[in-house]
């Protein structure tokens, strides 16, 4: 496993991350046991970077990060947390606190739940609109000064936003969705981070699965899967976005690869600061994730994949109206 530096001043990392949300049951049901040996298998293969958020399954998340790393070496782990989020007991969204004195308590709540005493990488989930950015990464800061966090990270906030931030701390990287079928950071978002030396954790990089090559019209994820209301999944959309899956996989029969394969080697082949995190919550999906690290694709390649998925060919917007509204990354 190759490893790369995360922007000028952070850790080194796998080329491949660990996202590990859809093992708190945003996708539907998960597995306990299997998402476990699905995380030792992650660190057995060379992955050493665990994303997670303290809001996933509430708490729940880490919870689970914390058990399956307790017969690991915390110091050989990049262990990275999104916080802020608020939700209710029936797990409905509440919009974002990124208060310092707010963030000084999710800390606390997130070292006992990973059984650690420190988090690499800590990043506000959104912006809150109530707190300048440059408050929320000095109170950051000043928790890096304390020992609790050694690297600050951003997530799918705007260009604008990114500049502030950094004139207060440096900047890790920013966690932001990037697809073949999601490009918009093409613009302003990533020109910015390279100027500024912050790289880019990619989630999302098979779309929640719509362009794994494994989803099909109709699939029902089950109870809670955020799939049932995002729009690219939806009937008015759902058969434009799965022919463009159908283009992609004509170009991963003849790399004897899977759709799901090509689709991550295209985003690693988008930049050395670029870092897919791959969302497997069993051991065959991240077995097959893993082998997109075999997969070469040319300038020919590449252009073929452009010409089956075209930027902005996609159906439908990435996240619902409403939380859309929410997203410095979207204005």
């Amino acid at each position: 496993m190759q490893t790369y530096r995360l922007g000028k001043t952070g850790p080194d990392v796998s080329a491949i991350g660990l996202g590990c949300m859809g093992m708190s049951g945003m996708y539907g049901p998960a597995d306990r046991a299997e998402s476990i040996a699905t995380i030792h298998a992650a660190l057995d293969s060379g992955i050493n970077l665990l994303d997670t958020g303290d809001f996933y399954g509430m708490g729940h998340n880490e919870m689970l990060i914390g058990e399956a790393l307790k017969t690991c070496k915390r110091e050989e782990l990049i262990i990275s947390v999104k916080t802020g989020a608020l939700r209710d007991p029936l797990g409905a969204w509440n919009g974002y606190d990124s208060r310092p004195a707010a963030l000084k308590n999710f800390i606390a709540y997130s070292l006992q739940r990973l059984g650690t005493d420190y988090i690499d990488i800590y990043r506000p989930a959104r912006l809150d609109p109530n707190v300048p950015i440059e408050e929320t990464v000095g109170a950051i800061a000043d928790m890096i000064k304390a020992g609790y966090v050694r690297h600050i990270g951003l997530s799918e906030v705007g260009a604008e936003t990114i500049r502030r931030a950094a004139a207060v701390h440096p900047i890790a990287d920013l966690q932001i969705e990037y697809s073949l079928i999601s490009r918009g950071i093409e613009d302003a978002i990533l020109p910015t981070c390279r100027a500024l030396g912050i790289s880019i954790t990619a989630y999302g990089v098979l779309s929640r699965g719509l362009i794994s090559g494994h989803w099909q019209k109709g699939q029902d994820g089950g109870k809670g899967d955020f799939r049932s209301v995002s729009p690219r999944f939806q009937a008015a959309n759902i058969d434009q976005n799965l022919a463009l899956v159908e283009e992609l996989r004509k170009i991963a029969a003849e790399k004897q690869a899977s759709v799901a394969q090509i689709a991550i080697a295209w985003v690693a082949a988008q930049g050395k600061d670029i870092v897919p995190l791959i969302g497997a919550r069993r051991r065959d999906r991240l077995t097959e994730a893993l082998g997109s690290s075999a997969v070469q694709l040319s300038d020919e390649d590449m252009a073929a994949i452009e010409r089956a998925v075209p930027k902005d060919a996609a159906a439908g917007a990435r996240y619902p109206e409403a939380q859309l509204k929410h997203m410095d990354s979207e204005h």
